[in-house]
């Protein structure tokens, strides 16, 4: 059951990456690219996790909490050049 779970959740981040590599190309706006990339850095934290729990290492944990806080603060960071430059 474990192995179906697992496959099913490597389908499911295959496709949000489909999905946000077409919304990144064809996004018309910068916010639209924005959050294609924001979407992507979720989904690659999802895949730190994934193979912290399929390897059995849970130090990527770590790692994958500290490239969340680094993603958010980069989105923040160009959210506000956006609104009204640095």
């Amino acid at each position: 059951m474990a192995d179906v779970l697992l496959k099913l959740s490597g389908l499911l981040i295959f496709f949000g990456i489909l999905f946000s590599l077409a919304r990144l190309v064809i996004g018309r706006t910068i916010v639209d690219r924005i959050v294609a990339i924001d979407m992507l850095t979720v989904i690659t934290i999802s895949l730190i996790v994934l193979y912290s729990h399929v390897s059995g290492r849970f130090i990527y944990v770590d790692f994958a909490l500290v490239y969340g806080v680094l993603s958010f603060l980069a989105v923040l960071a160009v959210a506000r050049y956006l609104e009204r430059g640095l």
